[in-house]
């Protein structure tokens, strides 16, 4: 990853100014690991279900990232695809079952035949287990198409509940400004991190707007003068997902504050 000399200042004349927005400021003793797996271990196990968290744990890992959608009746459930086709035995939207019937579905054959049977977990079954195990959590709300204030809602309530009382809430990041909006409104105390494919010029003011901590992207729309921009504006940088150890250590360099990745294996927490 080469973004310096040219590159570098194109990034930075199409991010523009950075004086716009007043910035929430930076967390009080920024509580999160820099290091985070990905959809609890990435490749090693199937995504987003217990089995991963607890290979991701296994490998020092002690920050999860996870995707939080809900039910058909509003349970928050991990899955990250609006279907279900990819990575469970079930077909069509994840929103048009109940959650007594997601609960019947393999959610880890797709994987391998070591993880036949793995279940979709609750968000409630991943909070008692990382409390249990002291592992923060990234809750990324992933709302089916049209629920995005409903899912941003029943997620950062849920979240309230479920951690109050720990040494350290949960980040709740999204792509949906509609959805961390909501999460906003209902638990503003809650941390919160926009997430982005491609960084906008307007990053400041949308930050702000939602009363975010961090800017989370791709890390290859990142480069050291985006980090020192989100430094100085008062918010943490946090990017996905970096798989090679190298361009790990050079966004480390950099100063970004989390790095999601994939590769718990090659990639250990410092």
């Amino acid at each position: 990853m080469n973004v310096a000399g040219p590159l570098q200042g194109a990034k930075r004349a199409q991010r523009g100014q950075r004086s716009g927005g007043k910035p929430v400021g930076p967390m009080s003793g920024w509580p999160y690991p820099r290091y985070i797996a990905h959809r609890g271990a990435g490749k090693l196990a199937p995504e987003n279900t217990l089995a991963a968290m607890r290979v991701g744990y296994a490998h020092g890992y002690r920050m999860v990232e996870f995707d939080v959608k809900l039910s058909g009746d509003g349970v928050p459930f991990l899955l990250h695809d609006d279907t279900l086709d990819r990575t469970t035995d079930g077909r069509g939207r994840a929103d048009a079952l109940t959650w007594a019937e997601l609960a019947k579905l393999d959610a880890g054959s797709w994987h391998s035949a070591e993880y036949a049977a793995e279940m979709l977990p609750t968000l409630g079954a991943i909070a008692r287990w990382s409390i249990a195990n002291g592992v923060a959590c990234n809750i990324e709300i992933k709302p089916s198409p049209g629920r995005e204030g409903a899912t941003g809602a029943a997620v950062a309530l849920d979240a309230r509940t479920l951690w109050r009382g720990t040494p350290i809430a949960p980040l709740m990041s999204s792509f949906s400004e509609a959805a961390l909006a909501e999460a906003m409104s209902v638990a503003p105390e809650l941390a919160r991190a926009l997430l982005f494919e491609k960084v906008p010029p307007d990053w400041p003011e949308r930050l702000a707007r939602l009363q975010c901590v961090a800017l989370d992207t791709d890390y290859r729309e990142i480069d050291a003068a985006l980090v020192a921009d989100v430094h100085a504006a008062g918010y943490k940088m946090l990017c996905y997902t970096p798989n090679d150890p190298a361009q790990a250590a050079e966004l480390v360099r950099w100063g970004v504050d989390g790095i999601i990745t994939d590769a718990v294996d090659a990639i250990r927490p410092a």
